[in-house]
């Protein structure tokens, strides 16, 4: 698991309830248009606010349809047995990573509160060969991985507790893990970070915003040892472009925009619709920046085999 990871969003009906065929399409789309895997049932697929029996619905639907290799899913909650059924759930539909933040609603918690909260979720996959990246996003959970904890889990598991994706923005945190944990995969949330992924031995990325900038992303990842100042442009102007309004429902009404489909303009409460004022700065961002002929061939090439 390494490279550009969308954090792919779920489409649902007026009821939100999740859809099939729209999100399947998408998730073709983003392993065809750069893409090297995906991450569904995130925060931008809005997982936290889904029933557990949609969350591995959507699952199944992923697994049996998509490769498998190229799949990471979230399963984090703050009931630990709610996170081991649906942990084990993907590791019975084949899935070799889930992304799982920590348990946020108890606070303050300690480091070994979190560590037996951890080590309990090991246990009780048994066998199951399924790794786990921690979820470290702060701004949402209210609490901070520690370098010491994440330490700790991944010397007592190696095989289990393998990489983290960093939501929190803090590439110093970033560096700080990789340069302790030697092959541990660190994924910063943002596109961004791959101008220094080369140097600073970051796994790649995982991010809302690769959604639309998945072409643009393979290629600075593709260049990362000699990253292109003019590519690091485009990619963070429409990072910056998408995340200066309300990130999820403005990532789905794009994804709507490109396939026609009304119905991903449907998010699920507390989001709310976008007024005009919102789809019109969307409308106004340039989706298809000009990548090097050689990308834009491949890119071509991909989407036909996955079609």
């Amino acid at each position: 698991m390494e490279g550009i990871v969308a954090a792919v969003p779920t489409p649902v009906d007026a009821q939100g309830v999740p859809q099939r065929d729209l999100f399947i399409e998408h998730c073709r789309w983003a392993l065809g248009n750069g893409c090297n895997a995906l991450n569904i049932l995130g925060s931008t697929g809005e997982a936290n606010s889904l029933r557990t029996e949609d969350r591995m619905r959507v699952m199944g639907w992923a697994a049996e349809t998509l490769d498998r290799t190229r799949l990471m899913v979230g399963t984090g909650t703050p009931s630990l047995a709610e996170t081991i059924s649906l942990t084990q759930c993907a590791a019975e539909n084949g899935y070799r990573v889930a992304l799982v933040l920590p348990p946020y609603y108890y606070k303050p918690v300690t480091d070994d509160g979190l560590f037996r909260w951890y080590a309990a979720l090991h246990d009780a996959l048994g066998a199951a060969k399924i790794g786990i990246y921690f979820y470290n996003f702060p701004q949402m959970t209210g609490l901070k991985l520690s370098v010491s904890l994440i330490e700790r889990l991944h010397l007592a598991y190696p095989h289990r507790f393998a990489g983290i994706k960093d939501s929190s923005g803090d590439l110093a945190y970033c560096r700080e893990i990789v340069s302790r944990l030697p092959g541990f995969k660190v994924f910063p949330s943002s596109e961004t970070s791959l101008s220094e992924a080369a140097q600073s031995g970051f796994a790649g990325c995982i991010s809302a915003t690769v959604n639309q900038s998945a072409p643009l992303c393979a290629e600075l990842w593709a260049r990362r040892s000699q990253p292109d100042s003019a590519l690091v442009e485009a990619v963070g102007a429409m990072r910056t472009a998408i995340s200066s309004q309300p990130l999820i429902p403005s990532v789905k009404y794009l994804v709507g925009r490109r396939t026609g489909e009304e119905s991903w303009s449907n998010v699920v409460p507390p989001f709310v619709a976008l007024d005009d004022g919102v789809k019109a700065a969307l409308d106004a961002i340039d989706l298809n920046p000009v990548a090097s002929a050689e990308f834009a061939a491949a890119t071509s090439e991909r989407s036909n085999e996955q079609a």
